[in-house]
């Protein structure tokens, strides 16, 4: 039986921060970070998505969290293929982001550019992966990266480029996990040593993700819980995560987690549903779901 790992993505979003479940005593970002990892033992890092990591902050939540506690690193825009902005980079390397690279699917035109983002990107977890506490890096792809040659030579490409370090991969394309095409992609992830991301989502929408848990590594799979918005594709961001799980809609999730912790050694149950307090609630309620003896962590 694999150990399940509870917890949110992000502890710093700012519907959080001001939702009051911070003690004002824990006001400051080391505070917050003690916070929450006193009560959770994993949490997804959201801010590299938006900009390239630092050494010195790698450094610092070694510093302020326990042993066991994993940080799951959300990939870089640029690097799955996401429109990015030039204030997103390092001001040296603005120059060099063509308007291409702002516009959906263009952001691996530049092989240089490419080249040099990720060194920087992999330097600065660098500290994370070397004290063992770095869970996996997150590759979250964009809508329009469908299957086809075209991706799976992006996955090879990133495969390459991420040698020796953990990777899990969440599809934003529904085709990935349709029934008739589901076995040919956990095949594909497995190949490339990837784990799978399974993700909880409202499915009445055409871009609805089936409800598919793949576990595609031995070591490690990913379960995201976005909340069941219907707003998911047109809404704000704050109307698209707004959903508190219910214990029933917890509930049905049960079974096919610990299904899941059973072909792997980590299962990583991260809560998405960031509005207000909402993701804390929820990874809380569904720790008590949870066997005690299947579940890592603290007091929730």
């Amino acid at each position: 039986m694999g150990k399940v790992l509870v917890g949110t993505c992000s502890w710093t979003d700012k519907a959080l921060l001001a939702s009051g479940w911070y003690p004002p005593d824990r006001g400051d970002p080391e505070g917050r970070l003690r916070y929450y990892a006193d009560r959770f033992p994993v949490v997804e890092v959201d801010a590299t998505y938006y900009a390239l990591p630092s050494t010195r902050n790698s450094l610092l939540w070694i510093e302020r969290t326990p042993e066991d506690f994993r940080f799951d690193v959300k990939a870089f825009s640029l690097l799955t293929g996401h429109p990015t902005a030039p204030n997103a980079l390092p001001a040296d390397l603005r120059a060099h982001l063509t308007r291409r690279h702002r516009r959906p699917g263009r952001a691996y035109a530049d092989p240089g550019l490419l080249d040099e983002v990720w060194l920087r990107f992999g330097g600065a977890l660098e500290p994370l992966r070397r004290a063992g506490r770095l869970g996996t890096l997150l590759f979250q792809f964009p809508p329009w990266f469908a299957p086809g040659p075209r991706s799976q030579a992006f996955l090879d490409r990133c495969r390459e480029r991420t040698e020796g370090w953990p990777v899990a991969v969440e599809f934003r394309h529904p085709d990935w996990w349709r029934r008739t095409r589901r076995a040919a992609t956990a095949a594909l992830l497995s190949d490339l040593g990837m784990a799978a991301v399974a993700v909880d989502m409202v499915q009445t929408l055409p871009a609805s993700i089936p409800p598919a848990t793949p576990v595609t590594s031995r070591d490690l799979a990913v379960v995201r819980f976005h909340g069941r918005n219907s707003a998911w594709g047109s809404g704000t961001k704050e109307e698209r995560f707004r959903h508190l799980y219910s214990e029933a809609e917890l509930a049905e999730w049960v079974p096919r987690l610990k299904s899941m912790a059973d072909r792997t050694e980590d299962l990583h149950v991260l809560f998405n549903n960031c509005c207000a307090d909402a993701a804390v609630r929820s990874a809380a309620a569904m720790r008590r779901f949870l066997e005690p003896s299947q579940v890592t962590g603290r007091r929730g």
